[in-house]
């Protein structure tokens, strides 16, 4: 990735997300949490919220992130994508049941929106590498975007090929974007997995620590306080 990736994607996703209009509304960053994102939704309702699933890696690493954001709610470690019902984590690994390791982002859209969730979401793995992440390799470890509205789908697919186009990454951007089927929970000793193992597993002090410490460098604004 290039040194310059963070500030590549934030401001595509400014961009586009301006870029983007209704008959009715205009996608500025005035009004666009304020924008409905499918047609049964209201995200303007007060006590609305709104759905994101995102698989980038390792899911001990990507829940520590995702619920340091100021308006998301929770961030609950999971599978998602696969054949079969209610996995274990080990029947996960074995890369023989088609889940990939995600999270399951419930967000207020009225503090922040899809688009700076996809901002963390591309800025915070690789998403070059195929059914890896660093060391963490399989399918169970791809990139990928479970989208829950055509409004998610089409922004996911516009930020891909927008970045692409950037030459944001090295290399193309091999980011599934899919329909969201169904999730399921993983066992629970892997929920807040860093807050609860930070001092008593080495990958949380090698492998997660410096991921985070990175993140809160990039989004301080987004962090909760």
């Amino acid at each position: 990735m290039k040194t310059t990736l963070a500030t590549i994607i934030i401001g595509l996703i400014t961009l586009v997300s301006c870029a983007q209009k209704s008959p009715t509304h205009s996608m500025t960053t005035q009004n666009i949490n304020n924008h409905t994102m499918s047609e049964q939704t209201d995200l303007s309702a007060p006590g609305k919220t709104e759905i994101a699933t995102f698989a980038n890696g390792c899911f001990w690493c990507t829940e520590a992130i995702f619920e340091e954001l100021e308006g998301v709610i929770s961030a609950t470690s999971g599978y998602t994508g696969g054949q079969i019902e209610n996995p274990t984590y080990k029947q996960v690994c074995s890369g023989e049941t088609g889940h990939a390791e995600c999270l399951q982002i419930e967000y207020d859209p009225s503090k922040i929106t899809f688009d700076e969730l996809l901002a963390v979401f591309w800025e915070t793995h690789d998403p070059t590498s195929l059914n890896r992440q660093g060391a963490d390799a399989g399918t169970q470890y791809r990139s990928g975007v479970f989208y829950h509205s055509a409004e998610q789908k089409e922004k996911a697919e516009k930020y891909k090929i927008a970045l692409d186009k950037s030459g944001a990454f090295d290399k193309p951007i091999v980011t599934e974007i899919t329909a969201f089927t169904k999730f399921y929970p993983a066992e629970d000793y892997h929920q807040q997995y860093f807050e609860n193992n930070e001092n008593a597993n080495p990958y949380c002090k090698i492998v997660i620590r410096p991921k985070l410490d990175k993140f809160r460098k990039v989004f301080k604004d987004k962090l909760k306080h």
